[in-house]
């Protein structure tokens, strides 16, 4: 299941990155709000490389972007693997998105919270997250749904409803 997880959320996380990109793209012709270069100052701080403020490194932002989203995507396919599937997921998986740009972000100096942040500027952040987790979580769902149920589904199928007391699965029925 780990390495189907690894693989899959590598490719989900990167088509959620250019789903959100292209949203993002519509975005700024509609607002005319300019790029942000706060991923490329990020991976500049977190990996030492010399910053320029001068100079907008495109090609850092577009690394910092892309990586940061296909390694998350991993994380999005193990939930995925293991039956957290559909929207009620990938609206989880959006906080974590978010979380993880603001500790990357603030542990560098580069950002400030969240709550500081003018409310335009924070709408539009978390509007293009939550596409990013929503597209992540489509194509992550889809990938783990080949290999059949989770084993969270497979434990839900026993008793369907909403049961307080549902015991764990026994160990050979849970593909564990």
């Amino acid at each position: 299941m780990m390495k189907r997880a690894l693989w899959q959320g590598a490719v989900a996380g990167t088509a959620g990155v250019l789903v959100m990109t292209l949203g993002e793209k519509v975005e700024q012709r509609v607002t005319g709000r300019p790029d942000s270069h706060v991923p490329a100052r990020t991976m500049e701080r977190l990996t030492g490389m010399r910053e320029d403020p001068g100079r907008q490194p495109v090609p850092v932002n577009l690394a910092m972007h892309v990586g940061q989203g296909a390694l998350l995507g991993i994380l999005r396919s193990g939930m995925s693997h293991a039956g957290l599937r559909g929207p009620w997921s990938s609206g989880k998986f959006a906080v974590v998105r978010v979380t993880s740009d603001q500790i990357l972000e603030n542990a560098t100096g580069v950002g400030a919270p969240p709550q500081t942040w003018p409310r335009r500027e924070l709408v539009i952040d978390l509007l293009h997250k939550t596409v990013y987790a929503f597209a992540t979580g489509v194509v992550a769902d889809a990938l783990a749904a080949r290999s059949g149920p989770g084993p969270g589904q497979r434990h839900a199928a026993l008793r369907p409803g909403r049961h307080s007391e549902a015991g764990p699965l026994a160990r050979g029925r849970s593909g564990v």
